[in-house]
């Protein structure tokens, strides 16, 4: 190991940027929980909007949600492998510049250009609108996501380089020579940097593969006598789209293995079925994306064969050594309960309870009668809206008051309100899915109402109760320290 390689400054320019991210990443996340609330009152038929403006939300909330998710992921994970390793403060910045020139981008696409094909852009929907938009709103829109996607990937390269400047290759950043070694294993490598090593390694292949398909699809848009392979188009967008968005929840997994510790005062030492699991995880998140094609027919039977099995596999090797971990790491500790680390703990559950619907809609049976239902935003609304946001605001909200919180009966109050608002919100979209009600329709049939009418209930209370954590974030985000 070179342990000549410091770790990166605390510079006003370091705080600034961080700053930066947090107080734009709580705005977004708003805007966009606003828009998925204005999409459900429209299924809901209480807000009279127009079915195509209901798409151009849909959309809006899909592509803003992933994105946010994505930086505001990336900045946990900065926040803290900058302890280990010297990252750059410049690429940073240049991940988010380049990031909101192409929010600029997709919002012009949608709010001018009236794109409302959704946040996958599937080949080759965009250049194929019936009239609806024009071809340079679908350029836009796939240009936007070209920006945003090179932005990502020069930060995931500065991270990889200093990576291998301090442990001198990924493969030992993962802790690999010391899960297939024969002696003891060095408890020294931090968790942070097996955890980001394995985001690094994923998520410049998934970026890669998801810049080939952007330039493709350009293409397609303004010459369209260039035809491409749809199945092969397919594959490339969902293995990306697939590894981008999995890869927030890995990223903010890091501030629970920095700050638990933190309340307990025992430290998360790494071992070899930690090393195994995330090893096994680098493989199986990029590996496991055919079981979003299950009803594609055409698609090879091995790949069929391989999502559905890894679908079974895929909650467990992280979800078990973490969430265990965290409940033996604060087993009889004797800490006290606050704010950050009740919507720590609670993230664990909100991402363990999401895997499973996507799980049995993983088996081809269930998929075949569930898919294009709302089983599946209730799988990935659990797994984003009660695992990624409150790890995110616990992490941030500890970074900014550290052991001075002040617990008041309002963070309580909003904590219960999102943590249950949340859970029905889900569970309606579960329960409507299990009952055929389809997925992304705008306007719905008299049995279907029901559903939307309450999950647009639970949106607003959620909503309520978001809004308060945020603002309560935002009061203290000027006391943010990166020291340790």
């Amino acid at each position: 190991m070179n342990t000549s390689v410091t770790p990166s400054a605390d510079t006003p320019s370091a705080k600034l940027a961080f700053q930066l991210y947090v107080a734009i990443g709580i705005a977004v996340y708003m805007l966009m929980m606003i828009a998925g609330a204005v999409f459900r009152g429209a299924q809901a038929t209480w807000l009279p909007i127009p079915p195509n403006f209901v798409y151009e939300i849909m959309t809006l909330h899909g592509a803003g949600m992933v994105g946010v998710s994505g930086l505001a992921g990336a900045a946990v994970m900065w926040y803290f492998l900058r302890r280990y390793v010297k990252l750059s403060t410049g690429m940073f910045l240049t991940m988010l510049v380049l990031s909101l020139i192409g929010v600029v981008m997709i919002l012009a696409a949608i709010g001018i250009g009236r794109f409302a094909g959704g946040w996958t852009f599937l080949y080759p929907l965009p250049a194929k609108s019936m009239g609806v938009w024009g071809p340079h709103a679908a350029g836009a829109f796939v240009g936007g996501l070209v920006f945003i996607g090179v932005g990502f990937l020069l930060f995931y390269l500065d991270c990889a380089l200093a990576l291998l400047r301090r442990y001198g290759s990924l493969a030992k950043a993962l802790g690999l020579n010391q899960l297939f070694g024969s002696g003891p294993v060095d408890t020294s490598l931090p968790p942070t940097v097996v955890a980001s090593t394995m985001v690094v390694i994923i998520n410049i292949l998934g970026i890669l593969a998801g810049a080939v398909v952007l330039v493709m699809s350009l293409i397609n848009i303004y010459v369209p006598g260039v035809v491409f392979d749809a199945l092969l188009m397919k594959n490339l967008i969902f293995f990306f789209g697939h590894v981008f968005i999995n890869a927030t929840i890995y990223m903010a997994v890091i501030g629970v293995y920095e700050i638990v510790p933190r309340y307990t005062g025992r430290p998360w030492l790494i071992s070899r079925p930690f090393l195994a699991s995330w090893a096994a995880v680098t493989l199986i998140v990029m590996a496991v994306y055919p079981h979003h094609l299950l009803m594609d027919y055409v698609m090879p039977k091995w790949m069929m064969v391989m999502g559905q099995v890894l679908s079974y596999l895929s909650g467990i090797p992280v979800l078990l050594v973490t969430a265990y971990g965290a409940l033996v790491n604060i087993h009889r500790s004797g800490l006290k309960w606050d704010l950050p680390l009740r919507l720590m703990i609670f993230s664990l559950f909100g991402w363990v309870a999401g895997v499973i619907p996507a799980i049995i809609d993983g088996m081809v049976r269930v998929n075949l009668v569930m898919h294009n239902t709302q089983w599946v935003p209730g799988h990935f609304h659990f797994y984003l809206l009660l695992g990624l946001v409150p790890m995110l605001l616990g992490t941030m909200l500890y970074v900014c008051t550290r052991s001075d919180w002040r617990e008041t009966a309002l963070d309580r109050a909003s904590f219960w309100t999102y943590g249950v608002a949340g859970a029905v919100f889900c569970l309606v979209f579960l329960a409507a899915g299990w009952q055929g009600v389809p997925r992304r329709f705008a306007v719905h049939d008299a049995p279907w109402l029901g559903y939307a009418q309450v999950g647009t209930l639970a949106a607003a209370l959620l909503l309520v109760a978001a809004v308060v954590l945020c603002v309560r974030l935002l009061a203290r985000l000027p006391r943010v320290s990166l020291s340790a």
